[in-house]
């Protein structure tokens, strides 16, 4: 079965609204190499829109620094699932839509042949967290305290907890702390 890997970017204080801090070459580098290891990712409305049509604009483009142009370039060559109750049809020929049984259809996508597959955002992982769909977690921390913004897992109710097994940790040269986990 496929990995379901979750990977999000926060502040300190557990903030993940990416307007509060800079990403920059580390950053891009990173989830570069962790979407190497993927071939599908699977988003909510809000963080789809955050990414297409930015990044394959970009990689078309190549507009940014070499970091941002690479990770654009693997980002855009990825098939890309969005879930969303409210879009019907993307602008998107790498886009496929799952507008209800949510939980099914990613099950369907876990067990297809391919490598793993990738998530972001907040309120689609909390919901794949609680059904125990996710396998894999990057956490990226910024050294910073933004005290306010939306904060990872504010809306997810798990029956119990979920006990995580560290797989790596790395300090990435910008101050940032990389760390990986899996269900343990």
């Amino acid at each position: 079965m496929r990995k379901l890997i979750y990977g999000i970017n926060m502040s300190l204080d557990g903030c993940c609204d990416h307007t509060k801090f800079s990403g920059g070459d580390h950053i891009e580098d990173y989830f570069r190499e962790l979407l190497e290891g993927v071939d599908l990712v699977i988003y909510g409305r809000k963080t789809y829109e955050l990414m297409v049509p930015f990044w394959p604009e970009v990689a078309q483009n190549q507009s940014m620094n070499e970091a941002g142009n690479a990770f654009a370039k693997v980002f855009s060559n990825l098939k890309r699932v969005l879930v969303s109750k409210t879009l019907h049809t993307v602008n998107d020929e790498h886009t496929t839509i799952i507008n209800q049984n949510l939980k099914e259809e990613i099950l369907k996508l876990k067990q297809q042949p391919g490598k793993a597959i990738s998530t972001g955002g907040i309120a689609l992982p909390s919901k794949l967290i609680e059904w125990g769909l996710i396998d894999e977690f990057h956490m990226v921390v910024h050294p910073l305290i933004v005290g306010q913004g939306r904060r990872l897992f504010t809306e997810m109710n798990l029956p119990e907890n979920l006990g995580l097994k560290r797989i790596a940790s790395k300090i990435l040269s910008n101050g940032c702390v990389a760390l990986q986990y899996e269900r343990s």
